[in-house]
């Protein structure tokens, strides 16, 4: 078993994450490894999982270039790892490892990818109530059937890694990754603890990030949104000039008002610049992924071998 774990700044957590990870896998029958992947820390991090990684060989660390982002970690996380089965986990102890033996009872039942759900979060109301309408949002536009409240913590075979690491995408969201290579997928419930130290690395923007890279990589239906409201603001306008025809031409009553004219025109301005901003969206996201550049740089690795 491989678990992989994406660090960044997270030196009061290290600690207390080790002992528990330790504890709980040796419980279990498994062989196991557990790979840091260090996201251009710039605290005591880098350190003290070396640190880690010279006192107990099954821990080992990818060190990156610079921070690329927790999603990039995953990913460089995943190419690296070894075992027949791969574990997900944040390393702030919010996913407590403590669940892990019941992913791994459920592959050892057949299935080929186990996710954990979000049951109970504690966490300010207000991030729940974002992440709430988010998956809910994402699940209605997304062509892929994408779990509810279910972040990256889960187990996945080898056989899924596989798959998802012959993605050729560049900017990854993986859950929705997950989702897509199918394989037989089995949910788990469990209750999301509070960070056990240090702050969150995801702020509201970087939240807004991901989410946006959740949606425009799995729907397209925004596009198609914006098109209809296009279509039918067109009828309504064509309606209403055909209206102010039959008035003027009829009853030789003209509409005049400074006021409605520029209200409409505003309008419809503010529509455009829309449509304008989301359709710039996805192609800023076709400009990314065409220029091919890799997904993470690795600077150093600590008990691990180069990739081809």
């Amino acid at each position: 078993m491989s678990v992989v774990v994406p660090v960044f700044n997270e030196e009061a957590v290290l600690s207390e994450l080790r002992h528990r990870l330790t504890a709980t896998l040796e419980k279990t029958s498994a062989r196991f490894e557990v790979i840091f992947v260090d996201d251009g820390s710039f605290d005591s991090t880098p350190a003290l999982s070396d640190r880690i990684c010279d006192e107990d060989p099954r821990f080992k660390c990818v060190h990156l270039s610079r921070n690329f982002g927790h999603q990039a970690a995953v990913s460089a996380g995943l190419r690296y790892a070894g075992g027949d089965v791969i574990c997900l986990m944040d390393a702030d102890l919010q996913d407590p490892p403590e669940i892990l033996p019941r992913l791994l009872a459920q592959w050892e039942k057949g299935a080929d990818a186990v996710y954990a759900v979000r049951r109970d979060r504690k966490e300010h109301w207000f991030i729940v109530v974002l992440y709430h309408f988010f998956y809910r949002i994402l699940s209605h536009l997304s062509s892929v059937s994408i779990p509810l409240d279910a972040g990256d913590f889960c187990l996945l075979s080898r056989e899924v890694v596989d798959a998802i690491n012959r993605l050729p995408e560049k900017e990854r969201f993986v859950r929705g990754l997950r989702a897509w290579v199918g394989y037989n997928q089995v949910a788990v419930e469990y209750a999301r603890d509070a960070r056990h130290g240090g702050q969150s690395k995801y702020s509201l923007l970087g939240l807004t990030r991901l989410a946006i890279t959740g949606i425009v990589s799995f729907s397209d239906r925004p596009l198609l949104y914006v098109t209809i409201a296009g279509l039918v603001i067109s009828g309504a306008a064509l309606i209403y000039g055909a209206f102010l025809v039959v008035l003027a031409i009829a009853f030789k009553h003209l509409v005049t008002g400074y006021a409605s004219l520029m209200s409409a025109v505003l309008f419809l301005g503010g529509i455009q610049l829309v449509a304008i901003g989301l359709v710039g969206i996805y192609v800023g996201r076709i400009f990314r992924e065409v220029k091919g550049r890799p997904t993470y740089v690795v600077r150093s690795l600590h008990g691990l071998e180069e990739q081809s």
